[in-house]
């Protein structure tokens, strides 16, 4: 019931790894001690963001970097369409031993060090930065290593970042949890078109209604309603992006009145369905 501990295995002579693992069926609740930065394209779908206590989505693109010892859930959870996902991990020790009393890597250090945060890069840098993992080959040894404190430094430099968390969320902070997320993400996933309530999902998890609610709220930042509206709405890009019909859309989703559907759409989006629907299909 505590968060999983993934187990990395570096092959010798190597200070990172980059791999592209496919694990969109699998809820994967985990920690480790090596920094990992994540690149991932899903130009027809969208995915869940969630690092630390932090909950978002992303449609098109993201690109996360996140330290050590933060939960984190695997980025391609429950996309179902195509996808592409570029993982690079690095030895904890990258930082106290690599980095050490050279001044140039001064930058790179203070962003390493409070990569506990977690973030989020957005714009020119996602773009650039994306390419450079696209073509990091890890087997050039020294090579790639350079190319990796290339893309670190670009990073450092970024004013194109979003701090995920505003505290300390690494593992050993959530080691008191008892209700297990992973069971309530499958809970809401394999049940979000229906009409649910928060006494189901709590009974499910074994606590009372106001001790979930207490619960869920500290967890996300989010209430239930307002958790489940966007993971709805989420899953609504992912159908207009199947060229499915807005009101379609609507029912399947789980919502009742295509007026609130197109109301709260806007609201979290930033455009209509018919809009986000004829940008994304057009482009």
């Amino acid at each position: 019931m505590k968060i999983q501990e993934e187990k990395i295995i570096f092959e010798e002579g190597y200070s990172f790894k980059s791999f592209t693992p496919s694990l969109n069926e699998c809820f994967f609740w985990h920690s480790h001690p090596e920094i990992e930065l994540v690149y991932i394209e899903t130009p027809k779908g969208r995915g869940i963001r969630h690092v630390g206590k932090h909950i978002s989505d992303f449609t098109e693109s993201d690109l996360i970097l996140i330290g050590p010892n933060v939960p984190h859930l695997n980025f391609d959870y429950g996309i179902k369409t195509d996808y592409n996902q570029i993982v690079v991990q690095i030895k904890d020790s990258f930082v106290n031993e690599g980095l050490v009393n050279v001044p140039e890597f001064d930058r790179i250090k203070v962003l390493l060090e409070s990569s506990f945060l977690g973030f989020s890069f957005k714009g020119e840098t996602k773009k650039e930065v994306g390419r450079m993992l696209k073509e990091l080959k890890s087997d050039r040894k020294l090579g790639s290593l350079l190319d990796l404190i290339k893309i670190l430094q670009i990073l450092a430099n970024s004013k194109e970042v979003e701090e995920l968390n505003t505290e300390d969320t690494r593992a050993k902070l959530f080691s008191y949890n008892k209700v297990r997320m992973d069971t309530i993400y499958e809970y809401i996933h394999e049940n979000y078109h229906k009409r649910l309530t928060i006494d189901e999902v709590a009974h499910l998890v074994h606590l009372s209604t106001t001790a979930f609610c207490r619960y869920f709220k500290k967890q996300t930042n989010l209430t239930f309603t307002n958790f489940i509206n966007k993971y709805r709405i989420n899953m609504a890009k992912a159908f207009l992006l199947q060229d499915f019909a807005v009101g379609d859309v609507c029912y399947k989703v789980g919502f009742e009145s295509i007026s609130y559907f197109c109301t709260l759409f806007k609201k979290l989006v930033g455009e209509s369905p018919t809009n986000f629907k004829n940008r994304f299909l057009h482009k």
